[in-house]
């Protein structure tokens, strides 16, 4: 079923119009194509500077924490929970653009508790959407994953985390990619069928 919002007419008699949140279906495709270039770009990188990678980080959280706030315009239940985790990414985005060089340091660091935090979103968001999304097993999967990882990372030296977090934001990358495509041509089929 597609969504039909009541959007208020402003400076009108008070009466409203509706609205197919449907429509904006290419968005969608638009973000995924755009996740892919940047998990292409990270997951290419060899001699990168620290404080570029520390901007494409921050620049992926930014994206996410919008993302998050927008899904959560549109959310039936729990919107607080969309709101709080996009916000969390927000906070972290512009954390990563302030300290770039730190950013790479600092998540190299804390790679175990980024994973957990990732993790655990994933997770939660699969089973939100379960109802809704037959995909949701996806989101599911990486969640564990991540959170599996978030336990083996937290025992290693610098150097493997600071490589494994190039690893982790390209992988990030494109698999937000390549959900925001598939949910793009979802939401197609249902602007379609109304």
């Amino acid at each position: 079923m597609t969504p039909e919002y009541d959007v208020g007419v402003v400076g009108g008699d008070g009466g409203g119009t509706s609205f197919d949140a449907s429509e904006f279906w290419w968005l969608w495709l638009v973000v995924g194509i755009a996740w892919i270039a940047v998990a292409l770009v990270v997951l290419q990188f060899d001699q990168a500077s620290v404080k570029t990678i520390g901007l494409i980080v921050g620049l992926m959280f930014l994206s996410a924490g919008v993302q998050q706030l927008a899904l959560a315009l549109v959310a039936d239940s729990l919107r607080w929970l969309w709101i709080a985790f996009g916000l969390l990414y927000l906070v972290c985005g512009v954390i990563c653009l302030v300290h770039p060089e730190e950013t790479f340091q600092g998540f190299a660091d804390i790679l175990g508790f980024l994973f957990l935090v990732v993790g655990l979103w994933w997770t939660i968001r699969a089973f939100l959407t379960r109802e809704l999304d037959p995909l949701w097993w996806v989101g599911l999967t990486g969640g564990i994953l991540l959170m599996v990882m978030a336990f083996w990372t937290s025992g290693q030296f610098f150097l493997q985390r600071a490589y494994t977090l190039l690893v982790f934001a390209g992988i990030w990358a494109l698999m937000q990619g390549i959900t925001d495509i598939m949910r793009a041509f979802q939401v197609r089929a249902i602007h379609r069928s109304v």
